[in-house]
């Protein structure tokens, strides 16, 4: 994995290429990653001005230490070769992700990369920098999920896609994100967010979950997004600045378990050190910690350090 992978993606901010006003408003909002939509968000018609509008708004620049990515259309239509040539070849240098929307299968993965690693040698381009974020929103898609992760290196995320996924299973719901109607045990999503992060974790990528469209309803954000931040993932999709915060609060971790992780971090390294020891297990305070207890607290402390948060204390060795 990269330094850009690694880069917090708490908060993944759409928006429309199609509309210059607000690709230039999300310059000031505090959103980890934001995507400039040419597929869903923009109506056929309007696509090649969306593409130029892109091309022009990343160029300008000003989006501080965002992660600049493109949602292109898919494979299956007339549009995606148009979108990455145009973008890439317009933009290339000021961008760090192609997002390729309802991928099916490993081959579309490796589609996107000829064509990039094409881009980025005739404009004299990094080859390979450029990531692709894959998002999964069929049942094809996620049988799988696990080629698609390892069809390039350039895969950075796999992104759950709900409402064409809802669709593609034929799901009796038309509210994304919540519950279906009749489905009154359990959750839904459960089995399709786990594969997904077990695809990812399996193969070093970032998990991220998709939208929640109820946009004014940021208690019901919290709520959704407090499920897949639960099992793990990495962030979530925001389709409006008031759900910005929300995600970066969801996917932070408390100041009370990031002080706490870097406390287990400090005192097991000192602990299992010839000045501490060399102990394999100890307690810390009321707390047994070992190796499984760093291993933890190395994934808190990461996502706290992405996050930009600082601790409040110390370890201090006990006294011999």
């Amino acid at each position: 994995m990269t330094d850009r992978i690694l880069r917090s993606r708490r908060s993944n901010l759409a928006v429309p290429g199609s509309s210059p006003k607000m690709l230039d408003k999300i310059r000031n909002l505090p959103a980890d990653q934001f995507f400039m939509d040419i597929e869903d968000a923009v109506a056929p018609i309007a696509k090649p001005e969306a593409r130029r509008n892109i091309v022009a708004a990343l160029n300008e620049g000003g989006y501080d230490d965002k992660v600049r990515v493109v949602r292109v259309n898919d494979w299956t239509t007339e549009w995606t070769y148009q979108d990455v040539v145009e973008v890439v070849g317009g933009a290339g240098a000021n961008l760090d992700c192609i997002m390729l929307p309802k991928v099916q299968t490993a081959e579309q993965v490796v589609a996107l990369d000829l064509l990039l690693t094409q881009i980025e040698k005739a404009h004299g381009f990094e080859v390979g920098r450029i990531g692709i974020e894959a998002q999964i929103e069929n049942a094809l898609g996620l049988i799988n999920v696990d080629a698609i992760a390892t069809a390039s290196p350039r895969v950075e995320t796999i992104i759950f896609g709900p409402a064409d996924f809802m669709a593609s299973i034929n799901m009796k719901s038309l509210v994304v994100g919540e519950q279906p109607p009749g489905y009154d045990v359990g959750d839904a999503y459960h089995y399709i967010l786990m594969r997904i992060l077990m695809a990812a974790r399996a193969h070093d990528k970032l998990a991220i979950d998709g939208p929640y469209l109820q946009i004014k309803d940021v208690e019901g954000y919290k709520r959704v997004a407090g499920r897949s931040a639960a099992l793990g993932f990495d962030g979530k999709w925001v389709l409006h600045p008031d759900q910005v915060a929300a995600a970066n609060e969801v996917f932070s971790p408390r100041q009370e378990d990031y002080d706490h992780a870097e406390l287990i971090l400090d005192a097991y390294e000192y602990f299992t050190s010839a000045a501490g020891g060399a102990r394999g297990a100890v307690m810390l305070g009321d707390e047994m910690i070992d190796e499984a207890s760093r291993k933890m607290a190395l994934v808190i402390s990461a996502k706290g350090r992405a996050a930009g948060l600082s601790r409040t204390q110390a370890f201090t060795p006990p006294e011999s």
